[in-house]
């Protein structure tokens, strides 16, 4: 039995936890100042497969596995955020409350300190150099969180951010379908856009159309029958008030949860497990990994030591986790001979977010959203860029303004490095960031867009920040096409940290899913009955 000492807040109880299948258990003594000593049980078991995160690439991950025969875990430290019509599952951006913060998230959210309880909240703000980005906790991954634009990018663009032997033509043909019916992609009906609540979306749409550049309804993962019936009082506003931000409440958002993984678990041969923190990774003596885990309650709380053994890792718990885990463990000797490019080609998606005050319209209150149309200007692979409108929370008053959200092909890159002090990977972001992207095509395109008689105030400016991160264990320097991580048998990344720094123009979520079905495609037929 081997004993572990942690400080802990149990007091004086005896933490009980249910081991696996053939798992072996022992205790750990767990202190904390002023408190009672509490045993904590220490469990070891071992699986075919573990992957850590459940976002998209851990969704396509353990179906696909799943499908194939294999036996999956899936680590998630967050939350189940089960959401239905009339539901108060999600906190609310107007409301912020201890459900919006990750208890081990920097003190700060939004560039402003927050204070409160401990709890396995939806976000977590990591602070870098020069930049916060932000990361999602809780079963489903970002797709709680996200807008949800399932933008397929060009291929040109595509070609200049991403390796061309990825096979756009394929990926267009195979992969990226396959994720929009996965997700069941739609536009929002006109019946809805025409209602008072989307005046914004009616207001940015004619000024894309007098700035002379192209427009379009946005694909979105979302039955938007669900914003109808709201407009038509069969359920309280979620989607037609802007309340949707942290996770929409009524339902109907195909989010990661209830699409990949709830058809990964019908298989009967995944298992999720939620609360379930990863502090360390690495490569045991045989060759086989080791995962440390601390099965937590919702306030952070540790209930439950996990030591689980696996021939076969996936790393899938998003760029910013995914790194950090890595980066840490090559740096201590956990494992050794990881490639030199492990931390970087990190990248922001070149993220700007705008609030919008036009001058020359009414935007409305409350605005509908979440997204409806955008502009996408992708004709030059150099400079493509996209910008869209998003609505903002009722906020009690009607203060005239929205939001615009630009992003582009940007070369700007950062790099995670060990800080042995603090025993933690830091990311290290240029002052200048994503400038010349930003002064070149992305904001001079935000502009354009909101026109001369209008206040445009640049959130970014005051808070270098990114929902977006990528990079970090790129395909090419650590790993190849399909996620296998270069000298390291059985470990492989299929998460955003795998994408060098940019979508082309996109947000990345349905690049993310389907590099990670065009993987899986792979990994199935090569690695299936061998490795994993």
């Amino acid at each position: 039995m081997s004993v572990i000492t942690r400080r802990s807040f149990l007091g004086g109880a005896v933490a009980a936890g249910i081991a696996g299948a053939g798992a072996r258990s022992g205790t750990a003594t767990a202190g904390g100042i002023g408190a009672d000593i509490a045993r904590v049980r220490v469990v070891r078991e071992d699986h075919r497969v573990i992957v850590i995160g459940s976002g998209f690439g851990g969704g396509v991950t353990a179906l696909r596995l799943a499908q194939a025969g294999v036996p999956v875990l899936v680590l998630e430290r967050g939350l189940r955020w089960p959401a239905g019509p009339n539901s108060e599952t999600f906190p609310r951006a107007t409301a912020p409350d201890k459900r919006i913060l990750w208890y081990k998230s920097a003190p700060q959210l939004f560039g402003k300190p927050v204070a409160f309880d401990p709890y396995a909240g939806l976000l977590e703000a990591v602070v870098g150099e020069n930049m916060t980005a932000l990361c999602a906790a809780g079963v489903g991954g970002g797709s709680l969180v996200y807008q949800g634009m399932a933008l397929e990018p060009a291929k040109e663009v595509f070609n200049r951010q991403l390796p061309e032997q990825l096979d756009w033509d394929t990926m267009h043909r195979v992969h990226y379908p396959r994720v929009a019916k996965m997700l069941q992609i739609a536009v929002a009906p006109d019946e809805l856009i025409n209602t008072p609540n989307y005046r914004a979306v009616r207001v940015f749409a004619d000024h894309v159309r007098k700035a002379g550049l192209p427009v379009s309804k946005i694909p979105m993962p979302i039955d938007w029958n669900y914003a109808v019936d709201e407009i038509h009082g069969k359920m309280k506003p979620s989607y037609t008030n802007g309340d949707g931000a942290l996770g929409v409440n009524n339902g109907g958002k195909h989010s990661v949860d209830v699409t990949y993984l709830a058809a990964a678990e019908a298989t009967g041969r995944v298992s999720v497990a939620p609360l379930h923190h990863v502090t360390d990774v690495e490569r045991a003596e045989d060759g086989r990994w080791t995962v440390h885990v601390d099965r937590t309650d919702a306030s952070g709380r540790v209930v439950e030591n996990k030591i689980l053994t696996t021939p076969a890792l996936v790393m899938a718990a998003g760029s910013l986790n995914t790194t950090r885990l890595l980066v840490r463990a090559a740096a201590t000797g956990r494992i050794p001979d990881m490639p030199d490019g492990l931390g970087g080609s990190w990248g922001t998606n070149g993220d700007r977010i705008y609030t919008w005050t036009p001058l020359d319209a009414d935007v409305g209150y409350p605005q509908g959203g979440p997204v409806v149309y955008g502009s996408l200007n992708w004709d030059n692979p150099a400079t493509a860029a996209t910008v869209i409108q998003a609505s903002i929370p009722p906020m009690g008053i009607d203060a005239r303004t929205t939001m615009l959200v630009g992003y582009g092909v940007s070369d700007a890159r950062g790099r995670f490095v060990y800080k042995s002090a603090s025993d933690e990977a830091i990311l290290r972001w240029a002052e200048e960031g994503d400038a010349v992207a930003q002064n070149g095509h992305i904001g001079p395109l935000v502009h354009k867009v909101a026109g001369s008689s209008s206040v445009l105030t640049d959130t970014n400016a005051a808070l270098p920040s990114t929902w977006h991160p990528l990079g970090g264990a790129p395909m090419g320097p650590v790993c190849d096409l399909d996620g296998r991580v270069h000298g390291q048998r059985g470990l492989y990344v299929l998460d955003g940290a795998l994408i060098p720094g940019n979508s082309a123009a996109c947000n990345p979520s349905m690049t993310i899913a389907a590099v990670a079905e065009r993987a899986l495609d792979n990994l199935v037929r090569q690695d299936v009955g061998t490795i994993i």
